[in-house]
């Protein structure tokens, strides 16, 4: 067997060279890849691990708001409650008011005839008692029949009873 050219030899021993370069390349590149997996991964983990406790912070804030809304939602229909209550109270107040409202409103719908019947009344009593007169004498203002007492009864004869504008006093 021949020995191969020096130019074969250089050519090979170029080429391991290279080979041997490019393999020391490609194991830095893969340590550097390496390097940067491994902090991605623990950035991830970290990463990993702050949200998984934002989450269970999260849970627990739901947790506390659930709790305040359902104490709330007690609170809310507790007063709801005594709110009816009141409410079936008053509708029942009302209803044994509602007879002495219509009671008033017809006492205030008839109140000005009776004010005026009162001042007449009060006229009437300002003007006083006739003069005693003898029961044929008429009224100086002309002919009419004698005044009697107003309230239908016959006078007893033996007490008479003065009048005055129609009643007795």
């Amino acid at each position: 067997m021949s020995a191969p050219p020096a130019l074969q030899i250089r050519e090979a021993n170029a080429h391991l060279a290279a080979v041997h370069r490019r393999a020391a390349e490609l194991e830095a590149r893969l340590e550097a890849a390496e390097r940067t997996v491994s902090a991605q991964a623990e950035r991830l983990t970290l990463q990993d691990q702050q949200l998984r406790a934002a989450l269970e912070e999260l849970g627990h804030a739901k947790d506390r708001e659930i709790a305040a809304l359902q104490e709330q939602l007690l609170t809310s229909e507790a007063a709801i409650h005594s709110l009816q209550a009141a409410v079936r109270q008053k509708d029942e107040l009302i209803q044994q008011l509602q007879p002495r409202a219509k009671l008033l409103q017809d006492i205030c719908r008839r109140r000005p005839p009776l004010v005026a019947l009162l001042a007449d009344l009060a006229e009437a009593e300002r003007l006083g008692p006739l003069p005693a007169s003898d029961p044929g004498h008429l009224l100086p203002s002309g002919p009419g029949p004698p005044l009697a007492n107003s309230t239908g009864e016959k006078a007893d004869q033996d007490h008479p009873q003065p009048t005055m504008f129609g009643t007795t006093v």
